[in-house]
């Protein structure tokens, strides 16, 4: 490591608030599927910023998007229209079926806003301010109090207790475990359509199509989190989509602008002319000019680039290769997960390998202790996956 990138490590942890245990590198740019840091060193990409830069990095198009918009306007305020933030919300409900958008910074924040919708609606029936959600567990919604309390570890609670209340937990995949949890109280059943930082465990069919039966009878709220898995990684634009199980609300960031800070909750008409008003939720920054420029772009450039068919064809190829690994490998119990979100789960912490593959030139993370996940850029290769793949076998073995 050069003198260099060393004073910036030290200098960062003199100044950052150290709530990441930080790899020893300093990233400065990325061409395609590839990060380089401050020394040059070339690192193969299978984590795209946690599944954020679906498009790679360098895309001209998608650059010269941006720098566009920034010549013309970066912020007004939502008390004004303007252009790219109606475009965006068009493109949205395009892809996702869904009626009513609101942009936020962040998935934690598009969290913060379902909640608040779901409870808006069930007390505009009834005038109650006792209702329920039931979250599940090992699910991960984000970090601000809201979407931590619908977090289903107690680890990332315990300290910040008292949540905000009215949250009932059941099992993922367990519907009678989530019927067990219902009361005449429950407003909403809310779950990500892929655990995440759970450990990569996709939903199944019966269970999401027994969940929203339950929410038509009794009209509770189906909310589905696509912040991880949505945008494309699965080989849907949203992950649900592959079973036509379409929810009432729904949360996207990560991919949806591709490194520019956007996230959005999307209602149906059912919710979005029954809930959320004027003066119920607002947001400085969201649905700025730029982050939906951003957004257009990216949506653009999906259609553009057939980035869905890239995803179903390599994902594939990816299954079939992790699938070998773990095949040749006794400490790896299994491979699971969906499209281009893929995870390898070991007997025993991953943490040592990541460090190992990082120090051969390959970016993995973990998804908990003992699993290696895979979310690359979705325009990598046969040959990116190729690549990936021998360095992880040398680092395994």
């Amino acid at each position: 490591m050069s003198e260099k990138m060393q004073a910036y490590i030290d200098e960062a942890e003199s100044v950052l608030l150290h709530t990441y245990n930080r790899y020893q590198i300093v990233l400065d740019h990325g061409k395609g599927v590839h990060l380089y840091d401050m020394d040059g060193k070339e690192y193969l990409d299978f984590v795209s910023g946690i599944a954020v830069f679906a498009l790679g990095y360098g895309n001209e198009e998608y650059n010269q998007a941006l720098k566009d918009q920034i010549d013309k306007v970066i912020h007004t305020s939502n008390y004004y229209y303007n252009a790219p933030a109606i475009e965006a919300a068009k493109k949205i409900k395009e892809v996702s079926g869904m009626d009513r958008v609101f942009f936020t910074n962040s998935g934690a924040e598009a969290v913060e806003g379902a909640i608040k919708a779901a409870r808006k609606y069930a007390y505009l029936k009834d005038g109650s301010t006792d209702h329920e959600i039931i979250a599940m567990n090992h699910s991960f919604h984000g970090r601000t109090m809201g979407a931590l309390s619908v977090t289903g570890n107690p680890h990332y609670r315990e300290a910040f207790e008292p949540m905000i209340g009215n949250i009932r937990f059941a099992d993922f995949n367990d519907l009678e475990s989530v019927k067990a949890q219902i009361t005449d109280k429950t407003c909403a059943i809310m779950f990500e359509t892929v655990q995440g930082e759970g450990g990569i465990y996709p939903v199944h069919e019966d269970f999401l199509r027994g969940v929203r039966k339950i929410c038509d009878e009794k009209d509770i709220l189906l909310i589905l989190d696509e912040i991880q898995c949505g945008m494309g990684r699965t080989g849907y634009m949203y992950a649900w989509q592959k079973y036509d199980v379409k929810p009432d609300i729904m949360t996207t960031a990560k991919a949806l602008g591709c490194g520019v800070p956007v996230g959005a909750f999307l209602l149906n008409e059912k919710v979005g002319s029954a809930s959320l008003v004027a003066g119920d939720h607002g947001t400085t920054y969201g649905g700025n000019p730029l982050a939906c420029a951003a957004i257009c772009k990216v949506m653009e450039l999906f259609e553009k680039e057939h980035i869905l068919d890239n995803v179903r064809e390599v994902s594939s190829y990816l299954e079939e290769k992790l699938d070998e690994v773990a095949a040749s490998c006794e400490d790896i119990e299994t491979r699971r997960g969906s499209g281009l979100m893929q995870g390898l789960v070991f007997k025993k912490p991953v943490g040592e390998i990541i460090t190992r593959a990082l120090d051969h030139g390959l970016i993995l993370i973990n998804a908990g202790t003992n699993i290696i996940r895979f979310v690359p850029p979705l325009i990598i290769s046969r040959q990116d996956v190729d690549d990936m793949i021998a360095i992880l076998k040398e680092c395994i073995s």
